[in-house]
């Protein structure tokens, strides 16, 4: 069994900038509950795929040892810096470009100092505890003209690299849910998700991965992306899909909570 564990959590830095904030710091042990689960699982290192994280020319991947440094979030940068030390799986990235390579997906590493990492993988990992020494991560980009299909593919194609090194793996999809956001300022206190046809399509979605009902993902997701303007299209929750392949048989919603008007969840996938 290569893959041991997966989830899907939020890319907002709200957890781990403003626990304070009621849903918020729901969202923040959710995170770390999420991560307590990881470690339970043992693997060997961490695929992960974040919304946030985008890429246009090629499929990126982290091939740097170690990638350190202060992150400034865009949006919230008035709560706090994000200081991250990454450790990645170098040789098993490098594997996964020549696997998307090998399935004519134009592919390259990234090794250079200060490189941007983004503040969803910096969040996740801090707040998960994976992107150790311990516990290295495999860190694949959005590229911003893959589909969905081409972004399960990715996912296959990083559990097979894993599985031809012989590494049990975890699996992240980083990004939220509906994500339309305040445009004004709001009372922090008051955080709901803007709208309560955002909130029942968060809800039904969330319903269906925790019933297991790919089908019924796959009916509906288009809708879903369309009309609560979800995350990237949900692409991160492709990157699962493809990953977990038919060894998915359900969830359990960790926490699911506004992120200022927006939606986000922690959900743990359920493995055959």
């Amino acid at each position: 069994m290569t893959i041991v564990s997966a989830f899907l959590v939020p890319g907002s830095p709200l957890p781990q900038l403003k626990s304070d904030i009621a849903p918020w710091g729901r969202l923040n042990k959710a995170l770390q509950a999420a991560g307590q689960a990881l470690a339970a699982s043992r693997p060997d290192v961490v695929l992960v795929y974040s919304t946030q994280w985008m890429a246009v020319l090629d499929q990126l991947w982290i091939t740097r040892p170690r990638s350190t440094g202060v992150h400034v979030d865009e949006n919230w940068y008035e709560f706090g810096d994000l200081p991250f030390d990454i450790t990645s799986d170098v040789d098993l990235a490098k594997a996964c470009v020549q696997g998307c390579r090998a399935a004519d997906i134009n592919a390259r590493g990234v090794d250079y100092d200060h490189f941007p990492i983004d503040t969803g993988t910096i969040t996740a990992s801090t707040l998960m505890g994976f992107g150790t020494d311990r516990l290295p991560a495999a860190i694949a980009a959005n590229n911003l003209y893959h589909d969905s299909a081409k972004t399960e593919a990715l996912g296959k194609i990083a559990v097979q690299a894993a599985a031809a090194q012989n590494k049990k793996v975890a699996v992240i999809g980083i990004g939220g849910l509906s994500n339309s956001m305040f445009r004004k300022p709001v009372a922090l206190e008051s955080d709901h998700v803007i709208s309560d046809a955002d909130d029942q399509w968060n809800q039904r979605v969330l319903g269906l991965l925790e019933s297991g009902d790919v089908e019924g993902l796959r009916e509906h997701l288009p809708d879903y992306a369309s009309q609560a303007k979800v995350d990237m299209g949900f692409k991160h929750l492709s990157w699962i899909l493809g990953a977990m392949g038919t060894r998915y048989q359900g969830a359990q919603v960790l926490e699911y909570a506004p992120l200022y008007g927006s939606g986000g969840a922690v959900v743990e996938f359920r493995l055959a």
